[in-house]
């Protein structure tokens, strides 16, 4: 049988067999010899006797159970024998045979050395063994794109996780093995890093500041200001840096569609593709323009970016920066050109007026509807359309609905259409010959009068704002009735002609206004409704016999009642008023 003791490694009790104590202490003795000129020995000590306190947890089948040599020599496999490294006293590299780069398994931990705020990120920057800047971008876009859910995912994620405060959770934290000599390296690092702040440190600034508690109140504050408004500033420049380089992305593909757009073939470009100054530039040329004038300041933007993000970021150099700089002023003042030249070919507004008499009886009604070109588009809705296509001959020409039409009252005893066609051009002689070569088609046919939807103009013609507009004057007393395909044309003033677009209603000229004569009473909302007015015209039995009129209509009452009255027409229609 052998002997068993009690024993307190690392703060926990085990029950170990005599032989496993003696070479776990030979086993201490040793590692405390190789340490003996080592600083921060102690510290190496404690935090060996943790790991290994771990160790034989981690072994224990149950609050009974002893440790044997077997689980010794299990705990030194693990950590390895002081003899495999050596501590030189200068503070030169040791030299070691069983250190392991850090492809261990890791464990998530904050890492608070290196953290921010809370080394969230890093530690899984850490966990993940990437830079812990993706994940700083990835939760401020999920801030952004997730309505604030980042934030709540940071939050929780720091109560969850704990920091990394020994140096076992470090080394395990980055999946370094936890053995003596990761474990001496990693506490010999914070000793040289306190050391190197110590030396460097100004005493009499600290004596200074020692003797004066509100100096050293105010420099505490203005750390803590420093460091809030370095992690804002880092914060910032992740946003900015994740916008520029979406902007600068977009602006690159929109670059190199102008640049290699020029291969289409020309009505592809003419009904795809649009910009500010027009077609009379390559473009390919505005592509590289468009690129430089934008594409450059983005640039620089998402160098800020990343300034703020990575404070030691190295300078691009003055050659570039200054090339750069000339370049996008090359390229603005090229655009600032072009774009005057191109506003020159629009200055001028050129107009052609038909006028033409509408022949109708006074009593007839007038009609008036919008056809489409079977050829060019099936729906005759669409107003919105303008493209470059052929004729029916095979010819290149612009096809555009721009055409409205405006109802408005005349004194003159006939009604009478008034077609103008307007263009622009860089002279008034350019504009007003543009406006010419307009082709547009209507016809008056009896009581009926039939506009086209479309326009047509030559190519060579360019597209300079061509488009109709169609006004029907309507003498008083005048009645007529607007098709349904007129309401995605009309452009009438509401308060002169209101079209009811529930359903095809007839109207009827008054003196400043057209009214509606059949439209339901809750849509008269710009006053253009006709109400019925009930004039009394012979009472000849106060309860029984009423005669009155209804809009000029002579009725007879059938029933009275001390809260309503019913009468009918002469049709039979039975009416009730209450």
């Amino acid at each position: 049988m052998n002997k068993t003791v009690n024993i307190n490694i690392g703060g926990l009790f085990f029950h170990i067999d005599e032989d496993a104590f003696q070479k776990l202490s030979r086993y201490f003795d040793a590692i405390k010899r190789s340490l003996s000129n080592s600083s921060g020995k102690d510290e190496i000590m404690k935090d060996i006797e943790m790991r290994v306190a771990e160790l034989f947890t981690e072994r224990q089948k149950s609050d009974k159970h002893v440790i044997n040599i077997k689980d010794v020599d299990e705990v030194v496999t693990v950590m390895g024998q002081p003899e495999d490294y050596r501590i030189d006293d200068d503070g030169d590299e040791k030299t070691q045979t069983n250190f392991s780069s850090p492809s261990g398994k890791r464990k998530l931990y904050r890492d608070q050395d290196k953290g921010l705020i809370g080394g969230v990120c890093t530690g899984l920057g850490h966990y993940f063994g990437i830079d812990a800047v993706w994940i700083k971008i990835f939760f401020i876009i999920l801030v952004l794109a997730g309505f604030g859910t980042g934030i709540l995912a940071y939050i929780i994620l720091w109560i969850v996780t704990p920091a990394a405060i020994t140096t076992t959770e470090k080394l395990e934290m980055t999946g370094e093995p936890v053995n003596i000599s990761n474990i001496e390296r990693k506490v010999r690092e914070e000793f040289e890093n306190v050391s190197s702040r110590l030396k460097n440190a100004d005493f009499d600034k600290m004596g200074n500041q020692i003797r004066s508690t509100t100096e050293s109140a105010g420099n505490k504050i203005g750390d803590a200001l420093t460091s809030i408004f370095g992690a804002l500033a880092k914060v910032l420049g992740a946003l900015i840096m994740v916008f520029s380089a979406i902007s600068l992305f977009g602006i690159c593909i929109a670059a190199v569609v102008l640049m290699f757009s020029s291969s289409l073939p020309e009505n592809t470009i003419f009904n795809h593709i649009s910009t500010p100054i027009g077609f009379e530039t390559p473009l390919w040329i505005q592509g590289l323009l468009f690129l430089f004038a934008f594409g450059i300041p983005m640039f620089f933007i998402l160098y800020l970016g990343l300034k703020l993000l990575i404070t030691n970021l190295k300078s691009i150099g003055s050659i570039v920066k200054y090339g750069l700089l000339a370049i996008w002023v090359v390229a603005v003042g090229i655009l600032i050109s072009l774009g005057l030249k191109e506003f020159g070919q629009i200055a001028h507004d050129g107009k052609v007026v038909k006028k033409e008499i509408i022949n109708i009886n006074p009593n007839d009604t007038l009609f008036v509807k919008f056809k489409n070109n079977d050829f060019y588009s099936k729906n005759v809705n669409e107003h919105d359309d303008f493209r470059l296509t052929q004729d029916e001959a095979g010819n290149p020409i612009i096809y555009s609905n721009d055409v409205r039409l405006e109802v408005m009252i005349t004194d003159e005893p006939m009604p009478y259409l008034q077609i103008e066609k307007l263009a622009h051009g860089k002279s008034g002689a350019e504009a007003k010959q543009r406006a010419e070569k307009i082709k547009y088609s209507y016809k008056i046919e009896g009581n009926k009068i039939i506009l086209d939807n479309y326009l047509l103009t030559e190519i060579r013609q360019k597209f300079r704002e061509q488009n109709v507009e169609v006004y029907l004057y309507l003498p008083k007393g005048t009645i007529f009735k607007a098709d349904s395909s007129v309401k995605n044309f009309d452009y009438s003033d509401d308060s002169i002609f209101n079209l009811h677009h529930s359903g095809e209603y007839t109207y009827k000229v008054a003196d400043s206004q057209i009214k509606c004569l059949n439209c339901p009473v809750d849509e008269n909302e710009h006053g253009d409704i006709e109400t019925e007015e009930i004039n009394l015209i012979e009472e000849t039995d106060s309860s029984k016999t009423i005669s009155i009129k209804v809009n000029g209509k002579e009725v007879q009452q059938i029933k009275t009642g001390k809260s309503s009255l019913e009468y009918s027409d002469k049709e039979g229609k039975i009416i009730k008023i209450n």
